[in-house]
């Protein structure tokens, strides 16, 4: 009983924040995110009989603490729809740096639901499975589904499960990523969320937000999809800044950046920033002006990728496993 899978990490559009069920990771308003591309999530699970517990590896290094009670969320998810009490080996490796605001948790729990999943032989389609990833990330269940996608909130997994998103710019998206290597957490930002003063008035709009994002992707309206993702990453920030502990993620390379990208739209490209919880910049673009907005950024001195729309969790031939 093994599989192997591979994910995409995503990128928030409008940003989910904070948990109204920190143990079901249950978020308080939908979110929609697109996957980035080449940059994956390669991972092989396999139940074993024989195995005394669980191992689990991330890029060769074994996982205990939280991370892996995260990780035991999926897998015990994944045992009790099986009917299994079997130990799980569980091995996965990332082609991208992760804790840098890259969404690496995204991209490793969707793989590691698909794998399970498959190699459980469950039969569950997308959406479902979803739920599963959520457990271990909340945007782990937009990876699942992959390209764009939207994850609706609600008190229970029928409500609260991801679906794909139909976009008219798949392939002209290009994402220039500037990458500011500061390491950042994201569990505590969530858990104290709905204490800073600033939680109520994102709530009061995020509503709007979705509908709007929604309504743009649809149309294939790139600069409106993306200048939604740049408002939303400043109303994220607001609310992170202002909780208890006061997260400040941005470095300065990051503000530079951002400066960068408005200095390029007053000069008629069209190009947008975005962050997740990390120092690091998604620069938003099109094909035809991504070595331009590339060039700008990696003159700043910061290094650089170009990235496109990743599709959904897949099942991988098992010549691919790692182990």
């Amino acid at each position: 009983m093994k599989a192997t899978a591979r994910a995409h990490p995503i990128q928030g559009i409008v940003k989910y924040h904070g948990m109204r069920d920190p143990n079901r990771r249950l978020p308080f308003h939908d979110s929609i995110s697109v996957c980035t591309a080449p940059s994956r999530t390669v991972t092989t699970a396999a139940f074993e009989a024989d195995r005394a517990e669980d191992a689990y590896v991330v890029d060769g290094e074994p996982v205990e603490g939280r991370g892996a009670e995260r990780i035991r969320a999926v897998v015990d998810a994944v045992r009790e729809r099986a009917g299994t009490e079997d130990a799980v080996r569980l091995v996965s490796e990332n082609t991208f740096p992760t804790n840098v605001g890259l969404g690496s948790s995204s991209s490793g729990f969707a793989a590691a639901a698909m794998a399970l999943v498959s190699a459980a032989d469950l039969d569950l389609d997308r959406p479902e499975i979803s739920t599963i990833a959520r457990l271990g990330s909340s945007s782990a269940a937009r990876a699942v589904t992959g390209g764009f996608s939207i994850l609706r909130a609600g008190k229970n997994d029928a409500d609260c499960r991801s679906h794909r998103i139909e976009s008219g710019f798949d392939d002209d998206l290009r994402t220039v990523i500037g990458l500011v290597p500061a390491y950042k957490e994201t569990e505590s930002a969530h858990a104290e969320a709905a204490e800073s003063h600033m939680f109520e008035a994102r709530l009061a709009h995020v509503h709007g937000q979705i509908a709007e994002g929604l309504d743009a992707i649809r149309a294939g309206d790139v600069e409106r999809t993306f200048e939604l993702a740049e408002q939303d990453s400043i109303s994220l920030a607001a609310t992170t800044m202002t909780g208890p502990q006061g997260w400040v993620y941005w470095q300065p390379e990051t503000l530079a950046i951002f400066e960068t990208v408005r200095a390029l739209r007053d000069d008629g490209v069209p190009v947008y920033f975005s962050t997740d919880t990390g120092a690091t910049v998604y620069v938003n673009t099109t094909e035809a002006h991504a070595a331009r907005v590339e060039k700008a950024i990696g003159g700043l001195g910061v290094d650089t990728r170009v990235w496109q729309v990743g599709g959904p969790a897949e099942v991988l031939d098992p010549s691919e496993a790692l182990f």
